[in-house]
């Protein structure tokens, strides 16, 4: 299977003498699309952003690994980041020189062919995070680490964006960490569901029902609402059932 695998061993993470995470141990393997779910501050992006090594842990090891060579990680944010003076294409080019063809390529990849030689500003969000998900795959990345980069569209954008990374990761499969607010965007596209609360995990889901998933389907329906009571109860909204 094509990816990096992940390791944390007694990962922690405090700001300012707050613990955020605490004594985390985590394994994914390669290929695995995992998602990760849990109330506002339950430490999601904190996590997501030690495995990309944009914070030092407190304390434990994080290890990545890959067959043969460095693990590339590209990690994608909710906001496109784009660089408003450079074009489409210059965008999705940036960093890297005499590749041309294969910038073309995941353009046309993700729906964007004929807008090479646009500005960001001129793009809706939809197209612009279609863009940053241009500019972080064509790096052929072991591990894409997503940050809720589908959080800001409406519902129909978000939707198609969904569906269009689902079939970017079944022709060219690579290991997914995503986070998200969204327990139905998690059921469709994941693996396994991690549910962060108090500093650690607290409930760790392997889902592997055959792609592509359907809303309509009464088992992601049963277990959406079970991870919703999940969140609430975390989120001190509830009481946790018995």
């Amino acid at each position: 299977m094509s990816g990096a695998e992940v390791s944390l061993r007694s990962v922690s993470k405090s700001f300012a003498g707050r613990s955020v995470l605490h004594k985390i141990d985590l394994d994914i393997a390669a290929g695995q699309f995992v998602s990760i779910i849990g109330p506002s501050g339950a430490g999601k992006s904190t996590l997501l952003r030690l495995v990309a090594g944009l914070e030092t842990p407190s304390g434990g090891r994080i290890e990545l690994r890959a067959t043969g060579h460095v693990a590339d990680v590209r990690l994608m944010f909710q906001e496109d980041r784009l660089l408003p003076w450079r074009t489409v294409l210059g965008n999705v080019q940036l960093g890297l020189k005499g590749r041309d063809r294969e910038a073309f390529d995941i353009l046309r990849a993700v729906g964007l062919r004929g807008r090479e030689s646009e500005f960001p500003i001129g793009l809706s969000g939809g197209r612009r995070q279609r863009v940053a998900l241009a500019r972080a795959l064509i790096h052929e990345p072991d591990l894409l680490l997503l940050d809720e980069p589908f959080g800001a569209l409406d519902a129909i954008t978000r939707a198609a964006m969904q569906l269009l990374l689902e079939q970017l990761l079944a022709a060219r499969p690579r290991t997914v960490v995503l986070v998200t607010h969204d327990v139905e965007e998690a059921l469709l596209l994941s693996d396994r569901i991690l549910l962060v609360k108090d500093g650690g995990i607290a409930r760790d889901l392997v889902f592997d029902r055959p792609r592509p998933r359907h809303r309509g389907d009464p088992a992601l329906a049963t277990l959406k609402e079970d991870l919703l009571d999940g969140l609430l109860s975390a989120e001190g909204n509830i009481p946790a059932v018995a």
